[in-house]
């Protein structure tokens, strides 16, 4: 199989690039910081382009697209994986910039991912679209508004989207992780109940890719957990979040 990921030079991203490699399959990494993804290329063993690249830029990533197409054909499955998780405070003049981004990478990122291969997928009548969500898209997490707003609307945009290619052979799995052992992860200052390693997570998402299911949250347990949160009364969900930690905000990690 042809697996194209983005956000692919570090946790979640890196993790599936290193199951698929395992599989033998050829692969397709973008990704902002061009020396982990030589590093990750050298040390899979498989047929595998690198394309330094921010998902922001739809240029960028259309020519990353068009590259990989023309030497390897349509991809199987992409995986719309780059994202940034950063605590963020309405108030903090500063955070408006850090929310502007956040929703850029996490959402607009995820269309440009996505646009350059709808065509060919329709025309072919297969392919598989995996767009990363994340289970903070149920509800909204104080000091983390941009981080939830953006995942909120990116489970939004893969069930359009789905619906949109229904017919067409081609169709979208919105996977939603919970708490997975990352970078980005590794600073939240609270309990990460049923927390998994990245490899976890990435055998479990591509396993529910080939299954082509339409939402997937990783791992069962949060799934139960976020479907609760999702229908919580306000007025206990507001009382249980009130007193949590919460996500460094980025302008306070700046030196």
């Amino acid at each position: 199989m042809k697996i194209f990921i983005t956000g692919a030079s570090s946790g979640i991203g890196e993790a599936l690039a290193r199951f698929y490699a395992a599989r033998g399959d050829t692969l397709g990494l973008l990704a902002r910081r061009e020396d982990q993804l030589r590093a990750l290329q050298s040390s899979l063993g498989v047929p595998c382009e690198i394309y330094p690249a921010d998902v922001r830029d739809l240029k960028a990533v259309k020519a990353a697209a068009e590259a990989f197409m023309a030497k390897h054909g349509v991809p199987d499955v992409v995986i719309g994986n780059a994202g940034v998780s950063h605590g963020t405070l309405t108030e903090h003049e500063d955070d408006v910039d850090v929310f502007r981004r956040i929703l850029d990478i996490n959402v607009n990122g995820l269309v440009n991912t996505f646009h350059p291969f709808i065509a060919p997928m329709r025309s072919r009548g297969s392919g598989s679209l995996a767009g990363i969500a994340s289970v903070a898209g149920f509800r909204g997490i104080p000091g983390a508004g941009a981080y939830s707003a953006s995942k909120a609307a990116a489970i939004r945009y893969c069930e359009a989207l789905r619906v949109e290619l229904k017919g067409s052979g081609a169709q979208v799995t919105t996977v939603c992780p919970g708490y997975i052992a990352t970078p980005m992860t590794a600073e939240n200052p609270y309990p990460m109940p049923f927390l998994i390693t990245a490899e976890e997570f990435a055998a479990r998402c591509a396993s529910a890719i080939d299954a082509k299911k339409s939402l997937a949250i990783i791992p069962w347990q949060m799934a139960l957990f976020g479907r609760l949160f999702a229908v919580l009364p306000d007025f206990l969900y507001d009382r249980m979040m009130a007193g949590r930690g919460r996500k460094p905000r980025i302008a306070t990690t700046k030196p």
